[in-house]
């Protein structure tokens, strides 16, 4: 038996040993003595422990890791704005996780989408996934449904030719109706678990936003990606000192059962088949809106 795990936008340079504990929930130590063993690959390639992933990186792990992890298909309702041969669009709600991962095995999308499509990389613990949203950000993504379209996706993910715009509630007035940050993003020194903008080992990163509608206290925002780092516009919408609305992490105080208040709204891309141009909108979630029209009633 053996693990496959595909390196994603925003995974990219870490060391192997440590991505790989991570991603299969074994111990660094486990990690390595596969490595020494040869039971690892990247790229059909043996590696040593200090090799650094890079984005589209194919990673085969050929041992049992002392457990077995199956991705098992359930029966979850889901939202399939489109769907053709080679792709699903698909709205995802906020609260749900993308892919299994340590402490999430089951109830995501991934274990949603396997009941009912056959999806690329089916050996991998995230079959059909080419980008991600966070588990509480709401709205429109990808899927593949077969190798060659994940391929191609991912490389237009990578070469910024998927065009990808959010809604975000975000605290306080933003002062300025436009805005670029441009800032390098990378794991948090201080807490592993968060990502923050630094110049140590910190990855390229630009948000362009624009303001829809100012309130008392709030700003409604249209943040458009040009890169896709994790946690990309909480990160830069915190370091402007305007972070998303409700955000746990990245926020002003405790934050309510809801997910931060940010959507992805619409998707718009080329077929990688057909060539066709093709765009996608959805709206926010009710909690989202409802939110909304309680500032939009408070200005009056």
């Amino acid at each position: 038996m053996h693990f496959e795990v595909k390196v994603m936008t925003g995974q990219e340079g870490k060391r192997i040993d440590s991505y790989l504990a991570l991603e299969l929930d074994v111990s660094r130590s486990k990690v390595q003595k596969l490595i020494r063993e040869e039971k690892v690959t990247v790229n059909g390639k043996v590696i040593s422990n200090n090799y650094v992933t890079k984005e589209g990186d194919v990673i085969i792990v050929n041992d049992e890791l002392n457990y077995e992890v199956t991705v098992v298909p359930e029966d979850i309702p889901l939202d399939v704005f489109y769907e053709d041969d080679d792709l699903l669009v698909i709205n995802k709600p906020s609260g749900m996780v993308v892919h299994p991962a340590p402490g999430h095995y089951t109830k995501t999308l991934v274990n949603a989408l396997l009941y009912r499509f056959q999806l690329s990389h089916e050996k991998s613990l995230r079959p059909g996934i080419v980008h991600r949203l966070d588990k509480d950000t709401s709205g429109l993504m990808l899927v593949a449904k077969n190798d060659k379209t994940h391929d191609i996706l991912a490389k237009m993910i990578a070469d910024r030719e998927v065009k990808r715009h959010y809604l975000a509630i975000v605290d306080g007035v933003i002062k300025h109706d436009t805005g670029t940050i441009d800032a390098p993003i990378g794991r948090d020194s201080n807490n592993r678990q968060k990502m923050a903008v630094t110049d140590v080992h910190g990855k390229n990163a630009i948000t362009h936003f624009r303001v829809l509608e100012a309130f008392s206290n709030y700003s409604l925002v249209e943040c458009i990606l040009e890169t896709g780092r994790t946690h990309q516009i909480r990160v830069h919408m915190a370091y402007i000192g305007h972070p998303v609305a409700n955000d746990p992490m990245y926020g002003h105080g405790k934050a309510t059962e809801f997910g931060q208040m940010l959507h992805s709204k619409s998707i718009q891309f080329l077929h990688p088949t057909t060539g066709k141009k093709m765009y996608f909108e959805a709206e926010p979630p009710k909690e989202f809106l409802d939110f909304l029209e309680i500032l939009r009633k408070n200005e009056k």
